[in-house]
This record gives C-alpha cells, sequence and structure tokens, in this order.
C-alpha cells in the first residue's frame, strides 16, 4: 500500500468505510459535511489512488442509481498481540475482518528478537495458506508501556530485555510495510471500540487483567496514552500497604495481589497447605496450577477458589473505583485471561465499585466483560495501523 489519503475528508471517508462497509455515495454524504460536488471530487479521486473501488450499483433513493463504494478488497493488515505467556497473530482485511488467526504459547521473557522470530513465523504461515501476498501495514501490542511515537518498550517490569528495543523499526524492516506499537490494553480498547461491547461509548475504561494488570483510556473516543505513554498502568498502583513485593520493585501493588501469576501462586500456596481439595488434586495431576485451574475448582464449587476470586475481584474494583471518582467513565470493560473467573470476579468488581464511587458516577454505569475474547488485541491492533495509514500523510 504506496497512496495515502490526501486530505483529512478522505481520511474521513476511509475511516467511515472500513467502519461501516461499504456505502453509496449518498449514504457517505449523510455521513459528511461536504457539498455534493466535493464529495464528488473526494470519492473520485480515492478510487483514482486504488484505497477505494467501486462496488455495484446502490439501492436507489430516487432518481438515477449510484455505485457502492468500498475499501479495496485486496488490502490486508496484520494484527500481532503479544502476551506474557502467548502470543495472538492475525490477517485482516481493510475492515478489520479476521481471515485469518493462529494463537502459540510464548514467553516475553525470552526476549524480543527469540519472540519476533516466532511472530514472524506465524504470519509467514498465515501469508502462505493464500490468505495475504503481503501485509499492506501491521499493528503490534506488547505487555508493557510504549514510548508510542517511536515505537519502543520502556522499562517494561514484566519484559526483561525490551527496555528500549526498536519494535517498529525492526519489524518494519522484517515484513516489508508500515508498523505502529502501543501497549496491549490499549490494543484491547481499540478492538472492544470497533467490534465489541464499546461501540457506541465514547468515554470508557478497559481494565485487562492477565499475568499484568493494565487499563486502556479511552476519552472522546480517542485513546489517551498520557506525556510519555505509561497511561493507565494501573497494575502498580498500591492496593495493600506494605504489601507484597512486586517486580516493578515497589510494594503492595496490585498486581502482586491479583493477577494471573499472583492467583496461580495463592492457589498452589492453597493446594500445599490443604485448605483446598480440589486445587491439590489439580496441582497433583499437572505439576502446577494456573487461574483457569482456579476457575474449574470454582466452577465445581470449591470454597477456596471462590474466595481467592472474590478477594481479588475486591482489591481491584477498590482500585476502579478510585479510577471511576475521577474519571467518570460511561462503560468499563473487564477483559484478559482472567476472565475466565467470570461472573465471580465480575460480581466482587461491581460490588467494591458501587460501594466506593459515588451515585453519581455509577448510577448508569456498566461494568461488563468484554465481547471480543482474545480477538480484541489483534483486532486493535489491525485497527492501530488502519488509523495510521488512513491519515493524511
Amino acid at each position: 500500500m504506496t497512496a495515502r489519503p490526501a486530505n483529512a475528508h478522505q481520511a474521513r471517508l476511509l475511516k467511515l468505510l472500513r467502519d461501516g462497509g461499504p456505502n453509496s455515495r449518498a449514504q457517505l454524504g449523510d455521513q459528511v459535511d461536504l457539498s455534493r460536488s466535493k464529495l464528488a471530487v473526494e470519492v473520485d479521486r480515492l478510487l483514482e489512488t486504488g484505497l477505494a473501488v467501486a462496488d455495484g450499483l446502490a439501492a436507489s433513493r430516487g432518481g438515477r442509481r449510484s455505485h457502492n463504494i468500498r475499501l479495496n478488497p485486496g488490502l490486508r493488515f496484520l494484527g500481532v498481540d503479544i502476551g506474557a505467556t502467548s502470543v495472538d497473530v492475525a490477517v485482516t482485511n481493510a475492515e478489520l475482518e479476521i481471515l485469518g488467526h493462529i494463537n502459540q504459547p510464548m514467553d516475553v521473557r525470552e526476549g524480543p528478537v527469540a519472540v519476533f522470530e516466532q511472530v514472524l513465523s506465524m504470519a509467514a504461515k498465515l501469508r502462505a495458506s493464500g490468505l495475504a501476498e503481503g501485509f499492506d501495514g501491521a499493528g503490534i501490542g506488547v505487555p508493557g508501556p510504549v514510548r508510542f511515537p517511536e515505537g519502543v518498550p520502556v522499562a517494561p517490569p514484566i519484559m526483561p530485555g525490551w527496555d528500549g528495543f526498536p519494535v517498529r523499526e525492526a519489524l518494519s524492516q522484517e515484513l516489508g510495510c508500515p508498523v505502529m506499537v502501543d501497549n496491549d490494553v490499549n490494543l484491547m480498547a481499540l478492538g472492544e471500540q470497533h467490534a465489541g461491547v464499546a461501540r457506541t461509548v465514547h468515554d470508557f475504561l478497559v481494565v485487562k487483567i492477565g499475568t499484568g494488570i493494565g487499563c486502556g483510556i479511552v476519552v472522546g473516543g480517542e485513546v489517551y496514552r498520557g506525556t510519555t505513554g505509561s497511561a493507565g498502568d494501573i497494575g502498580h498502583i498500591q492496593a495493600v500497604p506494605e504489601g507484597r513485593p512486586c517486580a516493578c520493585g515497589n510494594r503492595g501493588c496490585l498486581e502482586a495481589h491479583f493477577s494471573g501469576a499472583a492467583l496461580a501462586r495463592d492457589a498452589t500456596e492453597a493446594a500445599q497447605q490443604g485448605t483446598s481439595a480440589e486445587l491439590a488434586a489439580r496441582l497433583s495431576a499437572g505439576g502446577s496450577l494456573s487461574a483457569a485451574d482456579v476457575a474449574a475448582a470454582a466452577a465445581a464449587g470449591d470454597a477456596t477458589a471462590l474466595d481467592l476470586i472474590r478477594e481479588g475481584g475486591s482489591r481491584t474494583g477498590q482500585v476502579i473505583a478510585g479510577l471511576v471518582s475521577f474519571f467518570n467513565p460511561g462503560l468499563v470493560v473487564i477483559g484478559g485471561g482472567v476472565t475466565g473467573l467470570g461472573h465471580t470476579l465480575l460480581a466482587a468488581i461491581r460490588t467494591q465499585v458501587y460501594r466506593q464511587s459515588l451515585p453519581l458516577a455509577t448510577g448508569n454505569l456498566p461494568i461488563v466483560l468484554g465481547e471480543l475474547g482474545p480477538t480484541a488485541g489483534v483486532i486493535g491492533a489491525a485497527r492501530l495501523i488502519s488509523d495510521h495509514l488512513f491519515s493524511p500523510a
């Protein structure tokens, strides 16, 4: 993809076609503040670039029928969502529909070189399946703070060896296309905004609870990243004064007391101390425990597993309550691997938020699980790169 929109009007038209699918000229005209003649000029210029194509006759609105316009169906975006313990890679079309998706286990602590070898191998596999001859752009999510303009991770607590690594530059050279990089929870927020529960909300929070805990902040429809890219790093807000040591070097962080890793550690301790026969049996059978084991034990009615989930949800809700009082969002979305804990976790979070925050902030505040699961990040990654490419150069 070499063409870019020449002005803000063309950029707006491209994003309307991305988000709404094929549209007639008349329907596009209803959504943009352009005269009919100016709209015709801009649409014709997009058709000349090849970014958009004519797509059959539109339904009649009286008078001569016009052609539908759609984004070029040959455009392909690569979405990459790197987590602490796994990586998702997907190919989408220009309308961000997933055409192919691969998930593989991976340890981010192996460092950027090893991780990107795996990512490139997965991308090559998708390309070889016939989904794409090449990629017009790629979006990458990483589980740590990112200096957004440069696409560089900055001192990520759970990513040793990644500090300052030129992710955008390195992958752009390997893939041969433009690349954008962001924190993984920001991409989850973009994904839920594009195709999930946040489609109609302009101010919302997405809290991702996985190996770590982060928060995507969307203000007026745009992701808020902060001055240096570290906005939303709520896993390192203190939840327990003088509590457990955290990977960041402080004590009592939310992430040290409730995250996938913390939950697995607490479950293992409970199993070893004999307070949960269900967890002990799972530990004996598998050799280790994960958040998924806690979810399964809770589903079987295990009281210890349920207590662990409720306690973690209450601590998370305590932090979210502070965010709600400060930000007054229209929606809070809970996502990430630990959401396999389901409605027991959600109920504990809701209880704490509704109890602590003022009624004016919570009276009409939905707190819900994300709709998209593991595809939220890759859809958000494709959205990130398309936002970049569908903006004037």
